[in-house]
Formats: structure tokens, sequence, C-alpha cells
């Protein structure tokens, strides 16, 4: 189990990788995200995205299953505080292996939860494609 000492600045988890499935993205997005580029292949071809992607809130929640199996379910996590920052720089689609790498960037205390620290992580998301997506995440870690 991992506390908030083992986790030092620059450290890197590599959390492995999730299969995304056509079957998911059009469940995904017909239940939290009913827009047209993530349920219509046609009008996914006309989009921005120039084909069916997953919606981004679903790239979160593939980020998060990702996070729990290759790093919180190993460390003494107490929940999360904050997601500063989610950055999507190019479309997640079907067929894909989104992989994750969790980045320590920045460790804090704090004098009214002294059992607790917080772990300032940057989680970063490839595909084939390369670097599709970025979260700044800081959950609370106990300390021993």
């Amino acid at each position: 189990m991992l506390h908030f000492e083992d986790f030092q600045p620059g450290q890197m988890f590599d959390c492995g990788t999730y299969a995304v499935t056509n079957e998911e993205v059009f469940e995904f997005a017909g239940e939290f995200d009913p827009q047209p580029h993530h349920l219509d292949e046609e009008a996914a071809k006309q989009s921005m995205l120039g084909g069916l992607s997953a919606s981004g809130w679903h790239v979160c929640a593939m980020a998060m299953r990702l996070a729990c199996d290759g790093l919180l379910l190993k460390a003494a996590n107490r929940g999360g505080s904050r997601v500063e920052e989610t950055r999507w720089m190019k479309p997640v689609r079907p067929g894909d292996a989104l992989r994750m790498e969790i980045h320590i960037v920045g460790l804090s205390e704090t004098a009214s939860r002294p059992e607790i620290g917080f772990v300032k992580m940057e989680w970063r998301l490839f595909t084939a494609a390369g670097h599709v997506a970025t979260m700044i995440v800081t959950p609370r870690i106990a300390k021993r």
C-alpha cells in the first residue's frame, strides 16, 4: 500500500491500457453525451472530429478506470480533492487502445488534516495517434 510519504515529484506510474469499443462509445454517449458526433457515424464524419469518437467525458471515465487499476487502489487513497484541468487534444476512437501514465507533479500538506497529504498528479492519455488528453488531478492520500 502506497502512502503519502511514498510519492515524490517526478515519479511516473504506467497504468496500462483500455480497449475502446464501438458499443461502449454509443452506450456512454446515448446515456450521458448524446451529441451527433458521438452517436452517428455519418454526422461524425462531417464534424471537426472527422469520424466517430468517444465523448471527452467518456475519456475521463476510462482514465478513472485506468487510474484505479494502475495506482489509486494500490494507495491509501482517501478520495479526490480537485481536478484543476482537463484537456482533450485528439479524438479517442472505437478500436483505440487508450494508454495512461500518471506523473507526480507535487505534494502538499495541510495543518487542518495532518493525517493526509495532497498528491498532485498529471494523468496523460495516449493512443496510437499520440497524446490525446491530460488531466491534472489531486487526490488525498493517507500518511503512515
